[in-house]
């Protein structure tokens, strides 16, 4: 779904056809000409990066994801000015803070709060500015007695914690994180993501490199893909991120296509596969009287009918559901492979229909099917056909009592009263 949040019009950075390349000499006497500005030709040249131009507005979350070896953490280095691009510049307006990787600037013979000292003056802060924030990143870090201990016996999960309590300490107005939040406890996970919407709301841009899909369509205004370091899609989340695992199942499969469209009620569709085995048709029927539904009651009962048509003999076939919320977030999935529900020797031309019963015990609003049609558990080994969001229905609460929430719970409330005991009788 379209995200509503609209960002300032401010410019916070800029990167304009940045790139970066990393060059291999025959020699060292070669790579030292080249320093001194002779025409040297390298041995051989990698790109990390190429071509890539984005804004960054105020208040603006920005997710920059793609595959290992795709050139995220070295375009996130050349906007903190920790690298030097090749080519291309960047501009950046205002104080930035910057996570990039885990200890960076850390001693690890130094204790946590004597690396705040130093890590903190190497970022800006005074002395007497880190002794007021100490408390408060000691605070937020929750490594206890740690904090007077060398780095060198934190595990990976404390040292994040320090980092970021650190480089958030003070609301800057750009905030760069290299997907360090994936290091620790969920706990301590939750609640920089908390410090992060925080600092969204009063203004600072965030950009980030995460593999966390689920954080992206939560948090991110956009999304920039990249593949083999150039953008290969910049756009609304729920965009990109159904196309990035779409583009993840097509490296696997070389006839592979991935078709987009929004539709008019805001949702996205993505579909994408080989075509071996394809989506015929998805109805939602009420589970009584099997007539076709669009708006459903809370707790109702319904059947989701699916047809499939096979177009070449398929030794397996697994259908897949997946169900999301309006913001994207999955409430619920699973295939026939996990229900022991797999169809086998399945011959050219061969229909199959396949129905799922469920209650709907959602809360009120707009919901979406995914349909996966694959050979295994997954679909990244022979993906056939994968619809995003190819069936939307909306929920109301028709004679339910008033709730919150993505799901209705069928429970009810024991509410008893003791009798009070008179004090004269306790005397």
């Amino acid at each position: 779904m379209r995200h509503m949040r609209q960002p300032g019009t401010e410019v916070v950075a800029s990167v304009e056809s940045i790139g970066k390349c990393y060059a291999r000499y025959a020699s060292h006497l070669h790579r030292f000409a080249r320093w001194f500005g002779l025409a040297v030709r390298p041995a051989s040249e990698h790109w990390a990066v190429r071509d890539v131009s984005f804004k960054l507005h105020r208040g603006e979350c920005v997710a920059i994801i793609g595959q290992n070896g795709a050139g995220k953490s070295t375009l996130l280095k050349m906007v903190t000015g920790t690298v030097r691009p090749t080519e291309g510049a960047t501009h950046v307006a205002g104080r930035v803070n910057a996570l990039l990787e885990l200890g960076l600037g850390f001693n690890p013979e130094f204790t946590g709060r004597e690396n705040v000292r130093v890590a903190g003056g190497l970022m800006g802060l005074s002395s007497a500015r880190i002794a007021e924030l100490m408390t408060q990143i000691e605070d937020f870090a929750e490594i206890g007695e740690f904090m007077d201990q060398p780095l060198r016996v934190y595990s990976s999960g404390m040292q994040a914690r320090l980092a970021f309590s650190l480089a958030t300490a003070e609301r800057p107005d750009l905030l760069i994180v290299d997907e360090i939040l994936s290091v620790g406890d969920s706990y301590f996970s939750h609640k920089s993501f908390d410090r992060i919407r925080s600092f969204r709301e009063q203004g600072t841009s965030i950009l980030f490199v995460t593999h966390g899909m689920a954080d992206v369509r939560t948090l991110c205004d956009r999304v920039i893909l990249l593949d083999r370091g150039r953008v290969l899609k910049d756009g609304e989340p729920d965009e990109v991120v159904d196309y990035y695992n779409a583009l993840i199942a097509a490296k696997e499969a070389a006839k592979l296509t991935v078709e987009q469209r929004r539709m008019r009620n805001g949702w996205l569709h993505t579909r994408s596969g080989t075509g071996e085995a394809r989506i015929d048709g998805v109805d939602l029927l009420d589970g009584d009287s099997g007539e076709t539904v669009q708006l459903v009651r809370v707790g109702q009962v319904l059947t989701l009918r699916a047809r499939v048509i096979c177009e070449r003999e398929l030794e397996r076939l697994v259908l897949g559901l997946m169900l999301r919320d309006r913001t994207g977030q999955v409430v619920w999935g699973t295939n026939t492979w996990h229900t022991d529900q797999v169809v086998h020797n399945l011959a050219a031309g061969e229909q199959v229909s396949i129905e799922f019963r469920f209650r709907a015990s959602l809360g009120p609003g707009s919901y979406a099917f995914t349909v996966a049609l694959h050979e295994t558990d997954t679909h990244l080994k022979a993906n056939f056909e994968w619809q995003d969001n190819l069936l939307v229905f909306e929920v109301v609460n028709t004679d339910k009592p008033t709730f919150v929430g993505t799901n209705w719970l069928d429970g009810r409330f024991v509410v008893s009263r003791d009798k009070l005991v008179p004090l004269a009788n306790l005397q």
